[in-house]
C-alpha cells in the first residue's frame, strides 16, 4: 500500500518541479524586456544637465557658505546639500518645486522645535518627528525629503526657535533663490515648474 503512496509523492514532485522551472521560464522572458531588469527605470542625464547641476550646485551651496561665515547667521545645515541635489539635479520633481523646499523645511522645523520643546530629545521624539513631518507635508502637499533630515538634525541638536529661521527658512529661500538665477541664466533649465 505504500508503494504507490510514494510513488505519487515523486510524480507529483517531479511535475511540480517541471512546472516551477517551465513558470521561472516565462518569467524570465517577460522580465527581460522589463525596465527593471535592463535599468531603464534610472534616469538618464546629458553631459550638459550634469555639467549644470554640477555648477549650479557648487554655486548654491558656496553661497550658503560663504553667508554663514561672513555673517552671525548660520545659513546652511547638512539637510540643505540633498535640497541641492533635488534643485538642481532634477529641477522637474514635483519634490524639488519652491513650495515643497520651503514649505516642507519650515514645516519640518516647526514640528522639531515644538516636539524639543514638549519632550527634549528621546530616541522616540526624533521618530515623531521624522514621522509627523511626513504626515504633515502629506496633508499639505509640501513632501520635500530633506525635510525629514531636518526634523531629526533639529531633535539631535536641541532646536530652539531660532533654528525655525537660520539655517532652515533662510536656507531654503537662498537655495530656491540661487535655483531660479542660476536656471534662468543656464540654457535649457527651467525653474521653477510651478511656484505653488
Amino acid at each position: 500500500m505504500q508503494y504507490p503512496i510514494r510513488f505519487r509523492f515523486k510524480r507529483t514532485r517531479i511535475i511540480t518541479l517541471k512546472k516551477t522551472i517551465a513558470l521561472g521560464r516565462r518569467l524570465f522572458r517577460k522580465n527581460r524586456t522589463s525596465p527593471y531588469i535592463n535599468g531603464n527605470h534610472q534616469p538618464r542625464f546629458s553631459i550638459q544637465h550634469i555639467l549644470l547641476s554640477w555648477l549650479g550646485a557648487f554655486i548654491g551651496i558656496a553661497i550658503l557658505g560663504y553667508l554663514t561665515t561672513h555673517t552671525s547667521y548660520p545659513c546652511i545645515a547638512a539637510p540643505l546639500g540633498a535640497t541641492a541635489v533635488l534643485v538642481f539635479g532634477i529641477p522637474d520633481s514635483p519634490l524639488a518645486q519652491p513650495r515643497n523646499v520651503i514649505g516642507g523645511n519650515a514645516i519640518a522645523a516647526i514640528i522639531c522645535v515644538i516636539l524639543v520643546q514638549l519632550f527634549g530629545t528621546a530616541p522616540w521624539v526624533m521618530a515623531m518627528a521624522v514621522a509627523t513631518t511626513i504626515k504633515v507635508t502629506q496633508l499639505t502637499r509640501t513632501v520635500h525629503p530633506p525635510a525629514g533630515a531636518v526634523a531629526l538634525l533639529g531633535v539631535l541638536t536641541h532646536a530652539s526657535w531660532s533654528y525655525v529661521f537660520t539655517p532652515v527658512l533662510l536656507g531654503s529661500v537662498v537655495i530656491v533663490l540661487c535655483t531660479v538665477l542660476f536656471s534662468s541664466a543656464a540654457p535649457g533649465r527651467v525653474y521653477p515648474k510651478h511656484w505653488l
